[in-house]
């Protein structure tokens, strides 16, 4: 049998890659043990590799009112409703890491609504759904509904933010076909001994 492929495009080696790309794919590998998917099948197109994760890390990685698991929540219950079977195994493994909590992601890939989260993380993960999936339909009264479980203008950017963009890498997972890492469905899944 052979190995499955990352993606149904080109891969490059990446000894190939352009130096400030293969110096982030080599940190990315020192850091985790492997190179997740995502970073080999969008490295096939340079300039959008480079795009794609100034805005991610512009998203992701930030200080403000949603914490760092509550920015996982998001993108595992959106990509779950777009089924991006990639981002939902991927970021569930994040998800599991920066929450410290084993059983999150599987309950809020599988239905948000009933997973083990707060009543202001329900209204965050409401709200990013529809942008995902309704954006037009996206109402002051929303921003209603968020301001009175304390998000702030800032917060309501990022959460439609997150949902908009992880919309179009589920889109661009799907069409790739990228394949999840094994090394991601073990992640988080215990306590560190």
């Amino acid at each position: 049998m052979t190995e499955p492929k990352a993606s149904r495009f080109p891969v490059p080696p990446v000894n190939s890659l352009p130096e400030d790309i293969r110096t982030r794919l080599l940190a990315v590998q020192e850091k985790s043990g492997f190179i997740p998917n995502v970073f080999l099948t969008l490295a096939f197109r340079p300039d959008e590799f480079r795009a794609f994760f100034a805005y991610h890390d512009a998203l992701m990685e930030k200080d403000g009112g949603l914490t760092k698991a509550e920015r996982e929540m998001i993108v595992v219950a959106t990509s779950s409703a777009n089924q991006c079977q990639y981002c939902v195994i991927a970021h569930g493994a994040i998800l599991r890491i920066r929450a410290k909590n084993p059983l999150l992601a599987d309950q809020v890939s599988v239905n948000y609504r009933k997973a083990d989260i707060t009543p202001r993380q329900l209204a965050m993960l409401d709200f990013a759904m529809k942008v995902s999936q309704e954006a037009q339909l996206v109402s002051e009264a929303d921003f209603a509904a968020l301001s009175q479980h304390g998000f702030s203008q800032d917060d309501i950017w990022d959460i439609a933010a997150i949902s908009a963009f992880f919309a179009l890498s589920n889109r661009m997972a799907n069409v790739t076909a990228m394949r999840p890492n094994d090394e991601f469905y073990l992640m988080g899944r215990l306590p560190k001994a």
